[in-house]
């Protein structure tokens, strides 16, 4: 995977952020560096397309039925195991 340079902080920002870290501010100025960086955080996320998102959606969709059968194949056998080992009811 490839890093692209808008998922690095900014070298400012960690800067300020240590130098207030070092100066131990009290707990609301150091909420407030948080949600500054919260903010800024969020100014990177990329919103999908409908293209994208119907993409991914239909990917999971399959690997979630895929991962049923699986699951339904695993129960089968195992319970015919246990039938073999313990016999059937009466």
């Amino acid at each position: 995977m490839t890093t692209n340079v808008a998922d690095e902080p900014g070298e400012d920002l960690v800067e300020r952020a240590k130098a207030e870290r070092a100066a131990r501010r009290n707990p609301f100025s150091r909420f407030a560096l948080f949600i500054r960086q919260v903010f800024i955080e969020l100014k990177k996320v990329v919103t999908p397309t409908r293209k994208e998102l119907i993409n991914y959606f239909f990917v999971v969709l399959v690997f979630v039925l895929i991962m049923m059968g699986l699951v339904t194949l695993l129960d089968w056998l195992f319970g015919l195991a246990v039938l073999w080992t313990f016999g059937h009811p009466k």
